[in-house]
């Protein structure tokens, strides 16, 4: 008899892989884990292809409901629709909360995770170091955090980027946040943002997840 649980993730231990086993040990979860290993491409093997056309990771199987889906606000977006019924770690849909979850979960997907992502490439896979390029990556990165800084200060119900407690958007943030001094960047420049990502790391779940995938 088959003891696999109905979710399976398809991951690996990067800024994007660690979001969702974050989630999912939040929301009580259990999964299955596939590392997909990038030094032999597996990722772009036909069978990836076949669960996820983009050749990226992550990718989660949902057997219970037949979801397969990739991008990481997708899949945190699709985990919290299904399994977050008492908006425990998401916002309702309709209220504010909801709009202003959905505008910073967009910023950081589409600003935050590239310019971090491409900080790291020409710090450490660049064939050739290039000042400029690692310069300009890095003065955005400190833009963004100024940014994430400015949405903390407004917020008066609690540390947190949204509303009065953890919600997808801390997650996807703290998943570039997380080894930001790799990148030479020091977030203690930044007061409550770097308070905010003491106290979402000091969370046991979240801890759990940050190192299921190692």
């Amino acid at each position: 008899m088959s003891t696999a649980n109905a979710i399976k993730l398809y991951a690996a231990a990067t800024p994007n892989g660690i979001k969702i086993p974050i989630l999912l040990e939040l929301l009580g979860l259990k999964y299955d884990y596939q590392k997909i290993n990038f030094s032999t491409n597996e990722q772009k093997e036909d069978w990836y292809l076949k669960l996820n056309p983009n050749g990226r990771i992550p990718t989660l199987v949902d057997s219970s409901t037949g979801v397969t889906i990739g991008q990481t606000a997708a899949i945190l977006q699709y985990l919290t629709d299904t399994y977050d019924k008492d908006h425990k770690f998401s916002y309702k849909f309709g209220t504010k909360e909801y709009y202003k979850q959905l505008e910073y979960l967009i910023f950081s997907v589409a600003e935050q995770g590239p310019i971090t992502g491409q900080l790291g490439h020409f710090t450490f896979a660049a064939p050739e170091k290039i000042p400029y390029a690692i310069n300009r990556y890095s003065t955005d990165v400190k833009r963004i955090l100024g940014v994430f800084e400015l949405i903390l200060s407004r917020n008066k119900e609690g540390l947190f980027l949204v509303g009065n407690h953890i919600s997808i958007v801390d997650i996807s943030v703290l998943g570039w946040a997380n080894n930001l001094a790799r990148v030479n960047i020091d977030v203690n420049e930044f007061s409550l943002f770097s308070k905010w990502l003491e106290s979402i790391k000091a969370i046991p779940e979240v801890q759990k997840g940050l190192t299921a995938l190692n």
